[in-house]
C-alpha cells in the first residue's frame, strides 16, 4: 500500500475511499492532460470537506465529554463561619445648645437573626459614662423609653435635674468622652463641635416635575460655602413633627463647592429601619401640607469619615459588585461607632395644601 493509499484510507470513509481508487486507476489507463488537475483539484475539495467534518464531529464529541465531566465533579461546600466574640458599640453624639447622648450596646454575629428581644439584650448597662469640655466634667446617667410597641431603648446622658451635672454643647469647642464597663475596659473618643462654617441660607419648594402625582413636591436650599477646603457637612429633615432623619446621602465634603454660592435639592431623610425603598415611586419627596425643618449641621472630618462611610457600606448592603468598605469610627480600644459633633442650623418651612 502507498503512502497515499494510507492517507486517503485514514481520512475517507471506505465507500469514498473505493470511489477514489476506482477514479484513479481509469485515469491511470487513460491518461488525460487537464482531467488530473480538475481531479486534484475535486479531489482536494471532496477531501478536505469531509476531513473537516470529522475533525468537527472530533470537537463536538470532547465538548461533549468535557461537560460531562464537569458536571459529575459538582459537590456542595459547607462554610463554617465562625462567631466572633461581641464588640462595644458606641453611638454618641452632641450638638451647640443641646446635651450629649450616648447609646451603648454590643454587636451581634452577622448570621444572627435580629428579633426585639436579642436587640434588647444587646444594651450596655451599668457603664460609668463621662464626657468633659476641658474645664468641666460631667457623668452621664442611663435612662430607658419604650416605643409604642413596648420595645425598650436605653441610653446615657445628663441629669437635668441637677445643674451642676449638666454640660450643653458650644460652637467651636472640643469634648472628650470616656466609657469605663463593667468588666473594667475602658474607652475614649474626643470630637469637636465646629464654628458655623457653611451654612443654609434659604428654602423653598416646587411641585416634583414631571411627577403625575400632584402632590409630591421637591425640596431645595441655597447654601454658601465659605473658601478654604475643608467644610463638611450633614443634613436631616422633620416631616410634621417627627424624629429627624438623615438623608440617604447625608454627608458630603466640599470638593467641588468650595468658595461658591450653590443651590442643591434637598431629599427627604428616612428611617434606615423602614422598608421603603431608594427605588420607590415616592422615595426623597416631600408632600403638600407637610410642615418640615430642616436640620444643617457642620461636622468635623472624623464625623464626615464615620459617616460616609457608614452610609456607603449601609448602600451597599447585599450587593454582590460593591467593593469591600471599611468603616472608619474613632472609638479607641478596637470599638465600634463614633463620636459626632454638630454645629447645627434650623430652617422650617411649610408647603401648603
Amino acid at each position: 500500500m502507498t503512502f497515499w493509499n494510507k492517507i486517503i484510507k485514514v481520512i475517507f470513509p471506505r465507500c469514498f475511499l473505493e470511489k477514489a481508487m476506482s477514479e484513479r486507476r481509469d485515469i491511470a489507463r487513460h491518461p488525460k492532460p487537464k482531467e488530473p488537475v480538475k481531479f486534484e483539484r475535486q479531489y482536494a475539495a471532496n477531501g478536505g470537506a469531509n476531513n473537516f467534518a470529522l475533525i468537527m464531529k472530533a470537537k463536538s464529541l470532547f465538548y461533549l465529554i468535557g461537560l460531562v465531566l464537569a458536571c459529575s465533579c459538582e459537590r456542595t461546600i459547607d462554610l463554617k463561619v465562625k462567631d466572633q466574640p461581641p464588640k462595644l458599640v458606641v453611638d454618641a453624639s452632641i450638638e451647640n445648645d443641646g446635651s450629649p447622648l450616648v447609646v451603648l450596646s454590643r454587636s451581634l454575629n452577622y448570621f444572627s437573626t435580629i428579633t426585639p428581644e436579642e436587640l434588647s439584650k444587646s444594651f450596655v448597662h451599668d457603664a460609668k459614662v463621662t464626657i468633659s469640655d476641658g474645664s468641666k466634667t460631667v457623668q452621664l446617667i442611663e435612662n430607658s423609653y419604650k416605643d409604642s410597641s413596648g420595645y425598650s431603648f436605653y441610653y446615657y446622658t445628663v441629669e437635668f435635674t441637677n445643674p451642676p451635672e449638666v454640660i450643653i454643647g458650644k460652637l467651636n469647642t472640643t469634648y472628650n468622652l470616656n466609657i469605663q464597663l463593667p468588666d473594667n475596659s475602658e474607652y475614649t473618643s474626643t470630637t469637636t463641635i465646629p464654628p458655623l462654617g457653611k451654612t443654609c441660607d434659604s428654602l423653598w419648594w416646587i411641585k416634583a416635575p414631571g411627577n403625575p402625582d400632584t402632590s409630591r413636591c421637591v425640596l431645595y436650599g441655597l447654601f454658601i460655602d465659605p473658601p478654604g477646603l475643608g467644610d463638611y457637612v450633614r443634613y436631616f429633615t422633620s416631616v410634621n413633627s417627627q424624629p429627624f432623619y438623615p438623608g440617604y446621602t447625608s454627608a458630603f465634603d466640599d470638593q467641588i463647592t468650595d468658595g461658591t454660592t450653590y443651590t442643591f435639592q434637598i431629599p427627604r431623610g428616612y428611617n434606615k429601619n423602614d422598608t421603603i425603598k431608594v427605588s420607590s415611586d415616592d422615595y426623597g419627596f416631600f408632600h403638600r401640607g407637610d410642615s418640615i425643618v430642616f436640620k444643617f449641621c457642620d461636622i468635623n472630618k472624623a464625623t464626615f469619615d464615620f459617616w460616609r462611610t457608614w452610609e456607603y457600606a449601609y448602600q451597599s448592603n447585599g450587593n454582590p459588585f460593591s467593593s469591600p468598605v471599611k468603616v472608619i469610627g474613632n472609638i479607641s480600644n478596637g470599638a465600634l461607632g463614633a463620636f459626632c459633633g454638630y454645629a447645627a442650623q434650623y430652617k422650617p418651612i411649610n408647603i401648603p395644601k
